[in-house]
This record gives structure tokens, C-alpha cells and sequence, in this order.
């Protein structure tokens, strides 16, 4: 029984992951795409001022001080302090929506994540994938799981 919910919830969130998502192939990995993960990050910033305004006073409410929203690069796991989506091209680069918060069980990574945008490759081809900002509404997403991370 056990096994089959696991499989249940794993199925679900690939279903999600394939509504909220594009897949990028190689051949589609350019400046124009550059452009438009820039312009991505750049939306999910303003939304996550917004948001962490909005909800910081909710968190503490609940002893969960110091609610942090904020865009996390990395490439290969890497956190690097001043890359930016200049970089978004380079294999193994993640753009995500990180959310964090000082409570009672604090540690040292955040709590959640939205994924923007990952490009992993291979030794000679690779390939990514995208947030869709055209299908989804990135805000509601954020809301969402500030919520769930408020039960």
C-alpha cells in the first residue's frame, strides 16, 4: 500500500512538472533564449519583493522570523554570490525561487523552491527546462506554497 501511494504521488508530480514546465532542447539553447530566462528571473524578483512584504508579518505571527524570498543560481550546485542570468547558458546553471525563514526548526538550507530554469547536459549535448510564465501564473505558485508552508 505504501508503494503504491509513493507511485501515486511521484506520477503526480511529474504530471505537474509537465504542465509547468517546457523542455528545451540543445538546438533551441540561444541568445534569445538568454533573453527571455533573464526576463523570467527578473519577473520572479518583483513578485517575490512583493510577496515577502505581503507575508512577512503572517510568518512571524506563527515564530517564523525573517522570511526570506529570493532568486538562487548555482551551477552544478555551486551557490556563486554574484552570478547572474548572464551565465543562464552554461551547463548545469539552476535558476529557482528559494524561500526561507529563521523558526523552530531552522537549518541551513530553505525550505522550498520554485524552479525557474535548468540546463543540464551531458559531455556533449544537453537540454533544459523552463518555468511556462504563458501558462501558469508564477505569483499564485509562490502564494501557494508560502501557504502550505504556513499549516
Amino acid at each position: 500500500m505504501l508503494e503504491k501511494l509513493r507511485r501515486f504521488f511521484m506520477k503526480q508530480r511529474q504530471n505537474e512538472m509537465d504542465e509547468k514546465y517546457i523542455s528545451v532542447s540543445e538546438n533551441e539553447i540561444n541568445e534569445e533564449l538568454q533573453r527571455i530566462i533573464g526576463e523570467l528571473e527578473r519577473i520572479a524578483e518583483e513578485i517575490s519583493k512583493v510577496l515577502k512584504i505581503k507575508y512577512s508579518r503572517i510568518f512571524e505571527n506563527q515564530g517564523k522570523k525573517n522570511l526570506r524570498i529570493w532568486i538562487c543560481r548555482d551551477i552544478d550546485g555551486d551557490e556563486i554570490d554574484d552570478i547572474t542570468a548572464e551565465k543562464c547558458l552554461e551547463k548545469e546553471y539552476r535558476s529557482q525561487i528559494a524561500i526561507n525563514y529563521d523558526g523552530p526548526e531552522f537549518d541551513n538550507d530553505f525550505y522550498a523552491a520554485i524552479e525557474l530554469w535548468y540546463y543540464f547536459g551531458g559531455y556533449f549535448k544537453g537540454s533544459g527546462t523552463l518555468y511556462d510564465l504563458s501558462k501558469n501564473d508564477l505569483e499564485n505558485d509562490i502564494e501557494e506554497t508560502l501557504k502550505t508552508l504556513l499549516r
